[in-house]
């Protein structure tokens, strides 16, 4: 997608809000994956939250009359949607039983530096670039610093690590997803893009309702015992953080310079600690600061001479 498909000028206040939607929205839905996985497991999470997203923009995208039932964008929407959305958010929210909703975020944005750095057609351009090779190790110094932290910082029984080693196999995961939309995409596929993300949403879905199954979740589940709170949070993950934030994406790709609405990357940790500790009574320590810090650093380095092109991903 560039500027040349923009047909008028969009309106000043649309833009002001799809970014308040990428900014804010996504940066908050790490604290509200924590609230509802106060009532709901995380797997039967991610299958309600998923296949009702999937069915309602699939809906929308019929309204719009886009060719929702095509072979290949329904089997290319299949890989995405397993590689880079059911299994980056199931560790997400698997390691949010050892980390705070703030550090998943802060790990979390460190996927900019794994495209970059798993991203081989690219590598004879950036790699001539110094910053880029000097924001890549940056970037995973921090992730180390990190790791570091919650390997000493727990007791026997308590393993943080646990979940940073998880959060790098989503973040990894999530690089491959977006690297293999890159990639394969077609001229089909810019046409259908909410199409396609709907189909991203149902097959990961799907997948999470089958390893619900699988680990008798539904059986385990009190479905009168989940507090109101979980329910409101599942709503709110589902209408604001799924559809409206990712439609918001699509919309200011088509708009704005990518560079422009990449900047997400920098903002949506930013949010996530502000509302876990404020919100969520999280604490957050010095090393952790420093390791946002780190990581927020080297992305700059990355994406200011690179201009790498990051889609493609629902929080």
């Amino acid at each position: 997608m560039t500027e040349s498909t923009t047909k008028k000028e969009p309106g000043r206040l649309a833009v002001i809000l799809a970014y308040f939607l990428i900014y804010v929205v996504w940066g908050s839905t790490y604290y509200f994956i924590g609230v509802a996985l106060r009532g709901f497991p995380p797997f039967l999470l991610g299958g309600l939250r998923f296949s009702a997203a999937g069915i309602l923009l699939l809906t929308f995208s019929r309204i719009r009359r886009e060719g929702i039932f095509r072979g290949g964008l329904i089997r290319k929407s299949a890989v995405s949607g397993i590689i880079l959305l059911f299994i980056d958010m199931a560790v997400i929210m698997l390691a949010q039983q050892y980390l705070s909703s703030s550090l998943v975020a802060i790990l979390a944005s460190s996927t900019v530096i794994w495209i970059m750095a798993l991203d081989i057609p690219m590598w004879k351009t950036n790699f001539r670039l110094p910053a880029v090779s000097i924001g890549i190790v940056t970037g995973f110094l921090g992730v180390g610093l990190l790791f570091l932290e919650q390997l000493f910082h727990g007791g026997k029984n308590v393993h943080h690590e646990y979940g940073v080693v998880l959060l790098v196999v989503g973040c990894i995961s999530w690089a491959l997803g977006t690297l293999y939309a890159k990639y394969k995409s077609s001229s089909e596929e810019e046409v259908n893009d909410f199409a396609g993300a709907a189909w991203q949403m149902l097959f990961a879905g799907g997948m999470f309702w089958v390893c619900s199954f699988l680990g008798r979740e539904t059986d385990a589940v009190s479905w009168e015992a989940i507090p109101s709170a979980a329910w409101l949070s599942l709503v709110y993950l589902i209408l604001f953080g799924s559809i409206l934030a990712y439609t918001s994406y699509i919309w200011l790709l088509k708009v704005r310079p990518a560079t422009e609405v990449g900047t997400h990357a920098y903002a949506n940790p930013l949010v996530a600690v502000v509302l876990g500790t404020m919100l969520g009574g999280e604490a957050i320590s010095w090393i952790q600061i420093m390791g946002l810090c780190i990581i927020l650093f080297s992305i700059s380095l990355i994406r200011k001479p690179s201009g790498s092109h990051i889609r493609k991903g629902i929080p």
